[in-house]
């Protein structure tokens, strides 16, 4: 398949330039744009057809016959946001656009269903207790708690799998053999596994002074209980370009106050607001860190990862972080993990 930028036509080319071009390039479609690649429009060979039946000549020019109001994705987009606009509108192709509407790409289902195999590592944190999840965690780490037939853990490690990535370390301690005697080294799995066995609990990031060979490439750290719905190589692409030592993945998050809300001065009402509604970006629990951030992580010593995070931004690092669109589910209560066994169908893991 020829590059996209063999899909542009100007404006002034006829239908018949047009058909050429959309035979030749592979992708159905041809990007209307003008001499300076900002997007008029774009035409499938759909839209040729019906524009023909409807008594149109071949002849036509492409800037009488496109969509002028066609969907795109703004650059930048990861590919799992790309993807659900895709299924969202019903389309095969969408242009991506620059914030001057330049044409910088175009994007097809097609170019999202292969991955590039990715070097870098995936560290997964699964020796928590599961406390609040009571008895369902009593002889089964929260990790390998079922859903649609497998566990949680072996969802998240498959998804990564899918996307390209291959080597893995995960973070034991709570009912470990329960995990290590399900994955093994991973060939089981298509990938390759060791594990991080904490002799006592480390937390969400103390387990990082366990790593046996030490990263040569940023890596991702996911709690073993957080199903989301996201390409991690855009995380790991976008850390890298933008220079940061951490990226801290955050979710909107809104609360509203079940009260008129008084505000006061002075002793007097100022105003009253009822029933106000407070947005946060809460974290989500998947990390980018890069290998040096490791020196900051106390041997054998107790350390999450929000204190981790803050002590990388205190010795002067840069943690930037980058939003979720997509499905994001944290399973820390019963009711989270019945909501996930309910989603599970709906959001492809």
């Amino acid at each position: 398949m020829m590059s996209w930028e063999h899909t542009l036509v100007l404006e002034g080319q006829t239908l018949r330039e047009v058909l050429s071009v959309i035979n030749r390039s592979g992708r159905q479609m041809a990007l209307v744009a003008d001499s300076e690649r900002r997007l008029i429009g774009t035409l499938s060979d759909g839209d040729v057809r019906r524009w023909l039946i409807g008594g149109g000549t071949i002849n036509s020019l492409a800037g009488e016959v496109c969509n002028r109001s066609p969907r795109t994705a703004f650059e930048g987009v990861g590919r799992a946001a790309l993807r659900k606009l895709l299924n969202d509108h019903g389309v095969h192709h969408m242009p991506i656009i620059d914030a001057d509407r330049r044409v910088v790409g175009l994007v097809g289902l097609e170019d999202l269903l292969v991955f590039p195999e990715r070097p870098e590592m995936v560290v997964i944190m699964a020796g928590g207790l599961g406390s609040r999840m009571g008895s369902l965690t009593r002889e089964t780490p929260k990790p390998m708690l079922p859903i649609d037939g497998r566990p949680v853990l072996q969802i998240i490690l498959e998804q990564f799998r899918r996307q390209g990535f291959r080597r893995f370390s995960i973070a034991v301690n709570y009912l470990a053999d329960c995990i290590t005697d399900h994955f093994g080294d991973g060939r089981g799995f298509d990938v390759e596994i060791d594990y991080m066995r904490e002799e006592k609990r480390l937390g969400t990031a103390g387990a990082l002074g366990l790593i046996e060979r030490a990263p040569e490439h940023p890596f991702v750290v996911t709690n073993g209980d957080v199903l989301m719905n996201e390409y991690f190589g855009d995380m790991l692409d976008e850390h890298r370009s933008h220079a940061a030592d951490i990226t801290v993945m955050v979710r909107d998050y809104e609360m509203q106050v079940p009260y008129g809300v008084v505000e006061e001065r002075d002793g007097n009402a100022a105003s009253i607001v009822e029933k106000p509604v407070h947005n946060f970006k809460v974290n989500a629990g998947v990390y980018c860190l890069s290998p040096e951030v490791l020196r900051l992580v106390p041997e054998s010593s107790y350390l999450d990862m929000p204190e981790l995070v803050n002590t990388a931004i205190v010795a002067d690092l840069k943690a930037r972080i980058q939003r979720i669109n997509g499905y994001w589910i944290d399973i820390g209560r019963v009711s989270d993990y019945e909501r996930a066994k309910m989603e599970i169908g709906e959001i492809g893991l």
